[in-house]
């Protein structure tokens, strides 16, 4: 820069500071009392969602849990949607599960099942009598995270709650917890240690007292995380949580430690169930006698990817090998697990999928909650 430039950006400097700003005119308060505010974007993000149940026989009702904005339900198959848990003292929603025989009965559960550093934390179960208008809270403030809720199809007052536990740190509640009457009080009936959780958990559709729950032992800390220890495993009850078997390698499961765990049964054939495990060597396995032994369906290099914040399948109900794995994009096989092809690309729809509801009346419905909100296919993903 010349001197003669530099001179002149003095002067401009000295001048205003010399002379100032100018006044401010008065403001007619009138003028502004019409003016909202109002959301102009991003347009195309809402956070993870991380629950997702409908009404079987009407799934145009559609409740929504999203990581940390609460709870959304749609009476119009997800045209509009009107939040039903703002007035809560918690945000964050880890699971959601409509009573199917009288759909008024909803319960949530708040804490996000999926772990990562920006996950937000809960402050135990609720439950709604009408539809979602009004909430009751039902205890286990503890357990913090809240990520499976089962209800005895044949009995209102029965519920079973897969607990998390704190990411960052240990403690006692967590594990599954049973009610038998409608809430009011709880037993814990499956509990391995003070760090290791639920990680998914599941219920035979033939039988309500046949539930597999995979244990997930895990920990967080400011500079990084665990996923998997001498606690993870899958466990098996046919009394509905009075006791339990830990299945292990003898039974055809990984060697070592394991880590998350995603299970699923099958709804026309309940005695096939799947379940993705992470371990020193990933694997997706199947069990054709109901989950009393399994065999390995592959354990290719990426049969299980980012599995302690994903790891996640589904099963179609109809066709017993047609499989949905939920990662960065939907995965679907048509084989059984041995091979899968990517069903919702990145410019389909929003990449990190979380929650995937396949209509047991219609699985040609499914509804997608991901990183950038909801999907809906009436095409079994085509479209």
């Amino acid at each position: 820069m010349s001197i003669f430039c530099r001179t002149l950006v003095r002067l401009a400097c000295l001048l205003a500071i010399t002379i100032g700003p100018p006044a401010l005119a008065a403001v007619d308060a009138d003028l502004l009392s019409g003016l909202k505010a109002r959301s102009i974007g991003p347009a195309g993000m809402s956070g993870r969602i991380a629950a997702i149940d409908a009404v079987i026989a009407n799934p145009n009702i559609i409740y929504v849990g999203a990581a940390t904005g609460g709870l959304w339900k749609s009476t119009n198959g997800g045209l509009n949607w009107t939040p039903v848990f703002d007035d809560q003292r918690v945000s964050s929603i880890g699971a959601v599960a409509i009573y199917q025989a009288n759909p008024d009965i909803v319960w949530a559960g708040t804490g996000e099942g999926n772990p990562r550093n920006s996950a937000s934390v809960g402050a135990g179960l609720y439950k709604s009598m009408d539809g979602g208008k009004t909430w009751a809270l039902m205890g286990l403030e503890k357990t913090e995270r809240i990520h499976r809720i089962l209800l005895d199809p044949t009995n209102p007052d029965v519920a079973y709650v897969g607990a998390m536990g704190r990411a960052w740190g240990e403690n006692a509640e967590r594990g599954v917890f049973k009610t038998t009457d409608g809430g009011k009080s709880w037993k814990k009936i499956l509990y391995v240690d003070p760090r290791t959780g639920i990680g998914d958990m599941v219920m035979d559709p033939s039988n309500p007292k046949k539930i597999i729950a995979a244990m997930w032992d895990f920990r967080r800390w400011p500079w990084g995380f665990r996923s998997g220890g001498p606690g993870s495993g899958l466990y098996l009850t046919y009394d509905g949580g009075e006791s339990w078997k830990r299945l292990s390698t003898v039974e055809g499961l990984p060697k070592g430690d394991l880590g998350r765990i995603g299970v699923a049964f099958s709804a026309s054939h309940p005695n096939i169930v799947y379940a993705l495990i992470e371990a020193k060597k990933s694997a997706l396995v199947r069990s054709g006698d109901g989950g009393e032994t399994w065999k390995t369906v592959s354990d290719a290099a990426n049969v299980a990817i980012r599995p302690f914040y994903f790891n996640d399948i589904r099963i179609d109900p109809e066709y017993p090998d047609r499989l949905y794995r939920m990662t960065q994009a939907i995965h679907v096989s048509d084989d059984g697990g041995k091979n899968f092809t990517v069903l919702a690309p990145f410019r389909w729809v929003h990449p990190d999928h979380h929650a995937l509801w396949v209509s047991p009346a219609d699985p040609r419905i499914l509804i997608d909650g991901n990183d950038g909100g909801l999907a809906i296919s009436h095409d079994r993903g085509r479209t």
